[in-house]
């Protein structure tokens, strides 16, 4: 996950390493593997470096302090969540301490085989939306108790999104013309309106094509849970703008039941982070995250009832 929320909070001092420190922490935490071999994986994270364990695990290392702060929380409730969903999700073969070479806890996984879930590598987009709402409903019936709730741990995910508001308005205001600024803060504001007022449920928090693996065209597995908790499950929602469209999305909203609000609320999440990678992208100069970002914006203002045009 690139987490942009520094745009409202201090970012990470993030600290990346090689794969001899990865291989130095094994063989003195848990020499039994000393003898596998160690290599990153393709794609690597934000939050976290991956590498690879022998064929069969993984090497889990936060990138900052404040990634750090999920290690604990995964340990103990990955393997909860785990026998109560209907996908794979990773399970933590081993916790680690922080040693000489590396400063934070951090942990080996299972591995589990797949390939982010791009909209080519999937053979029915509504079936996948089924497939995922599945997962969401299941997520969202473990029972909650003693779970945690929004705070750095997750980056407040399932909290108000009122905490994003002011970066997505700074945004608004960066990108002038570029949008459809009427539009966009017509459905910003919609989205701050409705609360929820449910009880708190399990979230993933971060549902992005990245953490959604795919196997022979179908979602096979999800990974990634360094921004699990309790509490709104809006956040879980965004994938419906981010890579559903029309069917799909259809399939998809009405297989997790979001009502109004629920509904409104996700556009916010979605629209809250599309706006602040849009405004990066346009400060950068990457004009392929700014169509991507474009794309999603349009989805959601489609979606809300507004036309794309200015």
């Amino acid at each position: 996950m690139v987490t942009t929320e520094a745009d409202t909070m201090p970012l990470p001092d993030r600290r990346l390493v090689d794969a001899d420190v990865a291989r130095r922490l094994i063989t003195t935490q848990f020499p039994q593997w000393a003898g596998l071999s160690v290599r990153p994986v393709a794609t690597s994270g934000w939050d976290n470096q991956t590498f690879h364990l022998g064929d069969t695990m993984s090497i889990r290392l936060p990138t900052a302090a404040e990634y750090a702060e999920a290690v604990a929380k995964e340990h103990r409730w990955l393997p909860v969540i785990a026998h109560r969903v209907p996908l794979p999700v990773p399970v933590p073969l081993a916790h680690g301490a922080p040693g000489a070479c590396f400063r934070f806890h951090w942990s080996v996984y299972e591995w589990i085989d797949g390939a982010p879930a791009r909209p080519g590598m999937v053979a029915d987009l509504s079936a996948f939306a089924a497939d995922l709402a599945g997962f969401l409903v299941a997520l969202q019936q473990v029972d909650p108790a003693g779970g945690p709730g929004p705070g750095l741990h997750n980056w407040f995910r399932g909290g108000p999104l009122d905490r994003y508001a002011p970066a997505a308005r700074q945004a608004i205001d960066t990108l002038g013309d570029r949008i459809c600024r009427d539009a966009v803060t017509e459905v910003l504001n919609a989205a701050l309106e409705p609360t929820w007022d449910g009880r708190p449920v399990w979230l993933h928090g971060d549902i992005a094509v990245g953490n959604l693996l795919v196997r022979d065209g179908r979602l096979a597995a999800v990974i990634d849970f360094g921004t699990c908790g309790v509490g709104d499950p809006a956040c879980d929602l965004v994938i419906a703008w981010t890579m559903l469209t029309g069917r799909s999305r259809a399939e998809f909203r009405d297989r997790v039941g979001a009502d109004d609000g629920t509904w409104a609320r996700a556009r916010g999440w979605a629209l809250w982070k599309a706006l602040i990678l849009l405004a990066g992208a346009v400060d950068e100069d990457d004009p392929t995250e700014a169509a991507d970002q474009h794309h999603v914006i349009t989805e959601i203002l489609i979606d809300a009832g507004h036309s794309a045009n200015h």
